[in-house]
């Protein structure tokens, strides 16, 4: 699995001609990741890349998210030194709020065009390369990072994954030595990841994503809010329950709802699903 470096300030990515030659590692931590792969439990996973880079790389925190078919991204597996269920939160209020201000959103935009599986993309992004105050607080800050690391995979086509490797605000940036080895080990946290996704993470994904993928693709013009709402209608919630989900009110709800409507040509949540069913539909 070739892999690629994909840095802030330049829109391409760029290949590593030489990468690091891989560290050597104890083989309980590369026989514990392999384990992980397919676990149902949703920490697991992410727990062994943790164990796998703490020490080499002081890594604190690990999450992988699935982004599929244009949709907000789901938290395949999350993991945090201090256990608890902090990053888990954290994970769910980016995937809310802040996951289209992240740098991997503009890494799956640029990436070339490429078979699914056949490349690892690593992006860096730091605190310094975000310029919203809240995004930088709730996924930074608050939880005590400083640096992140992201190894990107496409397990099949419209689905990417990213394994995200904090650091934490103790250690300093990632250094160019660490740096060489999250390198090294890349292909086979990718492999890993992907294997996991298509095992255990796919089968997650039902129907109510795949009919608002149809919604993207018949109205790519439809705002996040908007996107967000129909989701919700989608998977069966009421006006209160989406509003809840969302952090804002149920009227609000009900206004971006009469938007996404307007926008798709129908009047009511019927003609939703028989529009997201129809055979006609793209």
């Amino acid at each position: 699995m070739p892999h690629s470096r994909f840095r802030p300030n330049h829109a391409h990515c760029v290949p590593l001609d030489h990468p690091a030659p891989a560290p050597l590692l104890d083989l309980s931590r590369i026989t514990g990741l392999v384990a992980a792969i397919g676990h149902a439990d949703n920490t697991t996973f992410a727990a062994e890349v943790l164990k796998t880079l703490a020490e080499p790389a002081k890594i604190s925190q690990c999450t992988v998210f699935a982004y599929e078919f244009g949709n907000r991204p789901r938290t395949v597996s999350v993991a945090d030194h201090r256990g608890g269920r902090f990053l888990s939160d954290v994970a769910d209020v980016y995937s809310r709020h802040y996951y289209l201000l992240d740098g991997n959103q503009h890494v799956i935009a640029a990436a070339p065009p490429a078979s699914p599986g056949s490349s690892v993309i690593i992006h860096q992004q730091n605190t310094d390369d975000i310029e919203h105050p809240g995004y930088r607080a709730a996924c930074y800050s608050d939880p005590n990072v400083c640096d992140r690391l992201s190894l990107m995979v496409q397990p099949a086509e419209d689905i990417w994954l990213s394994v995200n490797l904090y650091r934490d605000r103790a250690y300093g940036n990632f250094q160019p030595g660490e740096i060489a080895l999250v390198e090294a080990l890349a292909p086979l946290i990718g492999h890993a990841a992907r294997h996991h996704y298509v095992i255990h993470g796919q089968n997650q994904v039902g129907i109510p994503q795949l009919m608002l993928a149809r919604v993207r693709r018949l109205c790519p013009t439809l705002a996040k809010r908007e996107l967000d709402v129909i989701r919700g209608v989608l998977e069966g919630h009421t006006a209160a329950e989406i509003a809840e989900a969302m952090g804002i009110k149920p009227a609000s709800v009900i206004t971006y709802q009469k938007r996404a409507y307007q926008r798709l040509g129908i009047t009511s949540q019927r003609q939703l699903f028989a529009l997201c069913l129809s055979t006609d539909a793209p």
